[in-house]
């Protein structure tokens, strides 16, 4: 009986990837998500003094830290992930990398709010690149029931690389100035992008078991239609954008926050407050990863959400908390216990997104989700507490910023009810399978 030849393998693929190789690929995507953040927040720590530098409102520093990075960011990530789910996908990691850390550095040349947009905007462009074909790696990688430890080890880039903005940031701006945080920042990206091209490994795409393989590479037309016929789907998307939107105006204005309602500077900010909240931020991910694969090996996917909604509940009153408090390091107390709780999300709510999606729809989906977490929780977040900024301003003076953010904290019960919804969803999806 004649036997039908295996499919070649194409190029720069690795048809089994070992546990080394499966490990370093993770810990370089993890580091690439690492400098997209550091990248991106540091300007969160910079705020005050580029807004005395430039003379700039805070609905200006607001479009700096969302709108304008959002509106490239997101919507360029689509066509990068329809792309990624054909190509090479750590060339396209790798590249985008070298073209955000290189805009980072040009940040700190800007003489106007002009020039930093443009720079901000070069950056947006460029991490684009990164998340979509990160997750499809590692679905590729890691089985379902590994994938939310480890996307939620991947999303430790978020935490630790706000926190390293912040830290760096800090001490830089405090040191010299917040030009040279830029540039000091900006540029060892350069040289990571090239360690990604040459030591991560681009794996076999893998269905899920039981699933069909497309004949044919689905369009984006396709990945919105199939993402939105997916009710629990678009919970999950509805409860990570709302969290998302508030996680963003937090991180984006706390730097600013702690300066100027309780006389804080970048060195306290970076080197006291920024290590603390890398930690609780660190433990909740590591912890809410493991935690979620326990809970569906048990309970199955649908105990995921519920898990996200009951410790966001628990969130709740420290996050509220940390804006009515006068006192410094009561608030940063407060808030270190809402971070433990409240940054449980990102790792396991992707993992379920990864896990619905169709095969060839995985990067795509991503992208779906970046998008509508970008354009409203980053485009949003940031750039509204600054436009509520400047109206508070003429009540509230300098304390305007602390009931601005108040407001968009207001938004987290939706979130909530968000994840509860999606878990719903999937429990009646199981009891009919």
């Amino acid at each position: 009986m004649a036997t039908t030849a295996p499919a070649p393998t194409p190029a720069g693929v690795a048809e089994e990837v070992s546990p080394r190789a499966r490990q370093v690929t993770l810990f370089l995507l993890t580091a690439t998500y690492f400098f997209s953040y550091m990248d991106r927040q540091i300007l969160a720590i910079l705020l005050e003094d580029i807004k005395a530098d430039l003379l700039l409102s805070d609905t200006q520093l607001g479009l700096l830290s969302g709108l304008a990075f959002a509106i490239f960011y997101a919507t360029l990530g689509i066509p990068v992930a329809a792309l990624a789910d054909r190509v090479n996908r750590v060339n396209i990691i790798s590249v985008a990398l070298g073209v955000w850390s290189g805009m980072t550095a040009l940040c700190g040349l800007a003489q106007n709010f002009t020039h930093l947009l443009l720079a901000r905007i070069g950056v947006g462009i460029g991490e684009a690149g990164s998340s979509p074909p990160s997750h499809s790696i590692i679905a590729d990688l890691y089985p379902a029931e590994k994938r939310a430890l480890a996307l939620s080890i991947y999303s430790l880039g978020v935490t630790l690389g706000a926190a390293a903005g912040q830290m760096f940031g800090g001490n830089l701006t405090y040191f010299f100035d917040w030009r040279t945080a830029f540039i000091a920042i900006g540029l060892p990206g350069v040289v990571l992008a090239i360690v990604v091209k040459l030591f991560a490994t681009e794996p076999m795409r893998k269905a899920e078991p039981g699933a069909v393989e497309a004949t044919r590479m689905p369009s984006i037309r396709e990945g919105f239609r199939s993402i939105f016929a997916d009710r629990a789907a678009v919970w999950l998307v509805a409860g990570v954008t709302l969290t998302s939107m508030i996680g963003y105006a937090l991180t984006g204005w706390t730097p600013a926050y702690l300066i100027r309602s309780f006389g804080l500077n970048t060195l306290q900010v970076g080197n006291i407050v920024a290590p603390l909240l890398a930690v609780a931020g660190v433990a909740s991910g590591l912890g809410s990863g493991w935690l979620a694969n326990r809970l569906a090996d048990r309970y199955g996917m649908q105990a995921q959400p519920l898990m996200i909604a009951g410790l966001k509940t628990l969130a709740l009153p420290f996050l509220i908390i940390f804006y009515l408090v006068d006192d410094a390091w009561m608030a940063v107390g407060v808030y270190f216990i809402a971070v433990l709780f409240q940054s449980c999300y990102l790792g396991p709510t992707f993992a379920m997104i990864q896990t619905l999606a169709p095969l060839r729809m995985r990067a795509v989906w991503a992208a779906i989700t970046l998008l509508v977490i970008n354009l409203i929780g980053l485009g949003i977040g940031p750039t509204l507490v600054g436009v509520i900024s400047d109206l508070f301003e003429p009540r509230f003076g300098d304390q305007s910023l602390r009931y601005a953010l108040l407001v968009i904290a207001a938004f987290t019960p939706i979130a909530i009810g968000c994840y509860w919804r999606a878990s719903v969803i999937l429990r009646r999806r199981a009891a009919v399978a």
